[in-house]
């Protein structure tokens, strides 16, 4: 059972982390979430399996989403982070354990039309090809679950990377969650 856990939670990082893009330091001044982020929220696993969300905040500007799978609600994973908008787009950063190499994630995240949470990771390849044109500084860092990205910019230059519409197709929809029943 120990293995099947891991493998979630290595699942859930590399869900959330964009296929490890992480970057060396955290959002620079986090903000309050929108009020629709905080809540109960459900979706699938990998394997089709129901998953619960539930994101609460646990200080000024800091929030908690702790996530597990219904049939075993006591397997919780809690993850810690922080939010910020940045042009039209609001982000999240949370730290990762050493073993999926450490530092920070960004992803993405937008509430679409059906009031649903949709969670958007950087692209892996495309960060890699970024890197390639010099658009961007990081390198390669292992990890138990392969080689990722350790982006080395200013935050600034990411998010006039990201912020370019030639680059919109740098975020991949990594996971859609519904408003849970109350």
């Amino acid at each position: 059972m120990k293995t099947w856990r891991v493998a979630l939670i290595a699942l859930s990082f590399l869900l959330l982390g964009g296929c490890l893009v992480t970057f060396k330091e955290p959002l620079a001044n986090p903000e309050a979430a929108p009020d629709e982020l905080l809540g109960r929220w459900a979706s699938k696993n990998a394997w089709g399996e129901p998953l619960n969300l539930r994101i609460t905040r646990v200080g000024e500007h800091r929030y908690k989403a702790v996530s597990y799978p219904e049939a075993t609600p006591g397997q919780r994973d809690e993850y810690l982070f922080t939010v910020s908008r940045h042009g039209n787009r609001w982000y999240l950063s949370a730290p990762l354990p050493a073993r999926f190499g450490g530092h920070f994630i960004l992803a993405g995240f937008e509430f679409d039309e059906k009031h649903e949470l949709v969670v958007y990771t950087l692209d892996l390849e495309q960060i890699r090809q970024a890197i390639g044109q010099r658009l961007l500084q990081g390198h390669t860092v292992e990890t138990v679950e392969g080689d990722g990205v350790l982006l080395d910019s200013p935050m600034d230059q990411v998010f006039a990377y990201l912020d370019n519409p030639a680059n919109a197709d740098v975020f991949v929809e990594a996971v859609r969650y519904r408003r849970a029943g109350k």
